[in-house]
């Protein structure tokens, strides 16, 4: 104790890891500081007079922080400590020489090694809890990893007082002793000797936490557990890793410097609070190196880069590529280990380069009448970067085009402006354009750059006169007449126009719709005249207007044609008369108690149709002496019976009708009155009245005709089916179809026994006569190649009685008589069995039906027909032979 109650530094000096065949000292702890008197806890900062060399914990550890030659004088240090709460100061100096050789004897001295003695436990001395020694704190124990060994390495012995009178176990658990990772600290259970088995690595587990036990020889807890803290002393093993090998960042062009371009990260596994894992970074090299080798800058501690010169522009240098390089050992460029990473910054674009036309005037031409044409293509150049909005342009007409019938678009491709025509032109109205364009960017340029006179041009559009449609005017035309005009009646004058005034042409006038065929119009001049009474009740006729379409063709080339549309408005005159409606009712045969209302119906309108008079005439004599009409308004009047009963029936009452025309117009209309026997509802009840009510001539007319029609289907079924019996009558007679050797191909293969050869009727070959008779035959149906020339010959008729026997004398004399018959095939005549077609010259093979023939006759001919008639060839074109 130098300065009275001052605490008095006890320096315990430990050095592990000295080498002296290295003549260095490794980083590794040196020593430990305390304070001799403890009478109260201080927080106590220390420091070093050599920190790049020497560093002390806040657990007053001193180490080494690199390696460096330790010469044989003694090397000196001070340590300060410092009260943070008093800022009470002390120092202490610190000799360091170098560690003398072992010898063999001292190797075999046994280390000194640290002891841990189990605190006391308190005892009980008259009645009163006494302690018999103070409990200790037991300080960590520090190892530094990567420990060359020799391992097992002791570090502590573990010892409790009672050894002396028990025979004692020791033990430790906890992480790294006996749970995983287990069997990194072992202890001699008899001795206490605690010892760690091989190299520890704080980057995988920094501290270790175990508890040591002492129990007696039946496993009885002598003493409590006490806590063992071992920490793993980091060394720099590590090099710093950058998250990303390549990273990528942008900085617009022409950015100030000072603008923040990107960061950069590295981490290091090492300890972040010491030097082993405090980085550094700064850049190692720039490309390319223009305009300045020293465009960016980096925060060595951040890792934030930017700009520090100006003159970044992408029209020059697209891209930078920087080396990073991030040290730990706060950027010691000898003892720090170091890794780098590539940074690649793009310098984006910015609107600092306007569009430029690349001619002051653009020409185009444009036929009349024509839209969505183009009719120039407008080129620029611009040197900021393609497909961006700095570099699509957007072209606008500042002059020239007041009523806008013109529009330019962008090709998104070329970035050309493509003028293009909105509105039809008119030749004769303008014949030219001049167009002032002005060319700009989707966005706004750069501060402090204008738009130079490049980014203006002129677009000079010459019109194109061309033939164009004659138009009328107006069109559609509306004229009022009555109807009824007479053909031959001049309406008027419809004329079209030629739009093409500096062309000499003529217009010529044709109809090109006349539903009603009432009119006809002059080729030349285009008067249109009736050549039909017009009538406002025609079908064709639409709301008192009749529509008629005409064409209107030029001369020119090519010839142009316009249509116009004249509108007829017809007004009525009273030539319609009214009619009775309805033309049929029903009316019971006393007045009472229904009666028969009826209106009038009149094609025309007003004031030729309605009010309506209602009368009856005066013949014949019994309708107005059977009826009476009463008037109920202007439009309907009611019809009754005027007698007490009337039979039942079916009576045409005449109705004299008159519209209210100037002059008036009257009809006689006829209403088919069906009386009946009625209930006293006023229905009818009785059959009659349906019979009564009959059919109409029209439905009579139609019945009729489905009638005569229906026979005249079923005659000709009739007709059908009998000559189908004819002709199948007429082919039973002739060869079956089926054994006609013409055309057909027949199997021979068949040996019987199947269901055909069971439908054979044997019974014929026994009774030959009892088939039918040649007379029975139909006369002159025979095969459509006979040609007979003699009588028919009367073949045996066998008898009637059946006999076995004269089988076969009939078919012998069957066969005589079939061989004198010369009407017989083969005879000499045309046979037709197939027609191929005329001109074959083989001529007719009819005949050859004789042997003696064919002498006189060439065959050499065969020789030409190929190999299918070598054979007849051979046979009758060999000679003599």
């Amino acid at each position: 104790n130098l300065f009275g109650d001052t605490p008095l530094f006890l320096f315990v000096l430990k050095c592990y890891c000295l080498i002296e065949a290295l003549g260095g000292i490794e980083i590794c702890r040196l020593s430990t500081l305390k304070f001799s008197n403890c009478n109260g806890k201080r927080k106590v900062q220390y420091e070093s007079s050599e920190p790049a060399d020497f560093k002390v914990d806040e657990d007053g550890m001193v180490y080494a922080v690199r390696s460096f030659p330790l010469s044989s004088e003694h090397a000196k240090f001070l340590i300060y400590a410092q009260d943070k709460e008093t800022q009470e100061k002390w120092q202490v100096a610190v000799k360091l020489s170098l560690k003398p050789t072992l010898t063999e004897d001292s190797v075999k001295e046994p280390p000194e090694v640290e002891e841990i003695v189990f605190p006391r436990q308190f005892s009980k001395h008259s009645g009163h809890l006494q302690r018999q020694k103070r409990d200790w704190v037991i300080p960590p124990i520090n190892l530094p990893e990567n420990s060359r060994g020799p391992f097992p390495q002791e570090l502590v012995r573990i010892r409790s007082d009672r050894d002396k009178n028990l025979s004692l176990r020791y033990s430790v658990t906890g992480p790294g002793a006996d749970q995983p990772p287990t069997g990194i600290f072992i202890i001699n259970p008899i001795s206490g000797q605690l010892s760690v088995t091989k190299p520890l690595d704080r980057e995988q587990i920094a501290r270790f936490h175990l508890r040591a036990h002492a129990v007696d020889i039946n496993g009885n807890q002598v003493e409590n557990p006490i806590d063992i803290v071992i920490n793993v002393i980091d060394m720099n093993d590590n090099r710093p890793e950058f998250l990303h090998q390549v990273w990528n960042g942008t900085v617009p062009e022409g950015s100030k410097p000072g603008t923040y371009v990107m960061t950069v990260t590295a981490i290091d596994a090492d300890d972040p609070n010491a030097l082993n894992g405090m980085l550094r970074y700064r850049i190692l090299s720039q490309a390319p190196s223009t305009p300045s080798p020293n465009m960016f800058t980096i925060n060595n501690e951040t890792g934030d880069i930017i700009t520090v010169a100006a003159g970044l522009d992408r029209e020059k240098v697209q891209q930078y590529t920087l080396i990073i390089q991030a040290t730990d050992m706060e950027g010691n460029p000898t003892y720090g280990l170091s890794n780098t990473a590539t940074a690649i910054i793009t310098v984006t674009d910015v609107n600092d380069n306007p569009p430029e036309f690349t001619a002051m005037t653009f020409y185009g031409e444009v036929p009349e009448n024509r839209v969505d044409v183009i009719v120039a293509n407008l080129t620029v150049t611009d040197k900021d970067q393609p497909h961006t909005p700095a570099w699509n342009a957007v072209y606008r007409i500042s002059g020239g085009d007041p009523t806008g019938r013109f529009a330019i678009q962008t090709d998104p491709n070329s970035n050309d402006g493509l003028v293009t025509v909105v509105k039809p032109i008119d030749f004769e109205t303008n014949r030219m354009f001049v167009l002032t364009v002005a060319a700009e960017n989707q966005v706004p340029l750069a501060k402090g750059i204008q738009h130079p006179p490049q980014s203006t041009a002129t677009v000079s559009v010459t019109v194109i006169d061309v033939n164009e449609n004659p138009y009328f005017a107006p069109n559609p035309k509306i004229i009022r007449q009555e109807e009824g005009l007479h053909a031959g009646t001049m309406l008027t004058t419809f004329t079209a126009q030629d739009p093409d005034r500096y062309m000499q042409q003529n217009i010529r006038y044709t109809k090109l719709s006349d539903p009603a065929n009432w009119l006809k119009i002059d080729p030349v001049n285009g008067q249109i005249t009736t050549i039909a009474v017009l009538d406002r009740e025609s079908p064709n006729v639409k709301n008192n207007i009749y529509n008629a379409t005409f064409l209107a063709s030029d001369n020119g080339i090519p010839p142009m044609s316009g249509t116009g549309t004249l509108q007829i408005y017809l007004l009525d005159i009273n030539d319609n008369a009214p009619q009775v409606l309805p033309q049929e009712a029903e009316t019971c045969e006393t007045p009472d108690p229904n009666s028969i209302n009826i209106t009038a119906l009149d094609y025309d309108i007003d004031p030729n149709a309605g009010p309506f008079a209602f009368d009856l005439p005066l013949s014949p004599v019994t309708i107005k002496r059977n009826w009476t009409i009463t008037r109920l308004n202007g439009d309907f009047a009611q019809l009754n019976l005027k007698i007490k009963f009337l039979e039942a029936g079916i009576y045409e009452v005449p109705i004299i009708i008159t519209d209210s025309g100037n002059p008036p117009k009257s009809n006689i209309s006829i209403l088919r009155v069906k009386v009946c026997q009625c209930d006293s509802n006023g229905d009818c009840t009785d059959v009659d009245r349906i019979v009564g009510a009959g059919l109409g001539t029209g439905a009579i007319i139609a019945i009729l005709l489905c009638i005569i029609i229906l026979l005249i289907l079923v005659l000709m079924f009739v007709v059908w089916m009998k000559r189908r019996d004819k002709e199948r009558q007429a082919k039973q007679l002739l060869i079956d179809p089926e054994d006609d050797v013409r055309d057909n191909i027949l199997k021979y293969d068949e040996e019987g026994g199947g269901e055909e050869d069971q439908d054979y009727d044997l019974s014929q070959l026994q009774q030959p006569d009892t088939v039918e008779p040649d007379a029975i035959k139909p006369v002159g149906i025979r095969r459509m190649d006979e040609r007979p020339i003699h009588a028919e010959p009367q073949y045996p008729v066998r008898s009637a009685a059946p006999h076995p026997g004269d089988i076969g004398d009939f078919i012998n004399e069957g066969l005589k008589a079939a061989d004198n018959d010369p009407t017989a095939p083969p005879y000499d005549s045309l046979l037709v069995f197939d027609y191929e077609g005329s001109g074959s010259t083989a001529g007719s093979l009819s005949s050859l039906n004789s042997s003696s023939s064919g002498g006189e006759q060439d065959y050499d001919y065969l020789n030409d027909w190929g190999p299918r008639f070598k054979k007849l060839a051979d046979m009758y074109g060999g000679g003599d032979d």
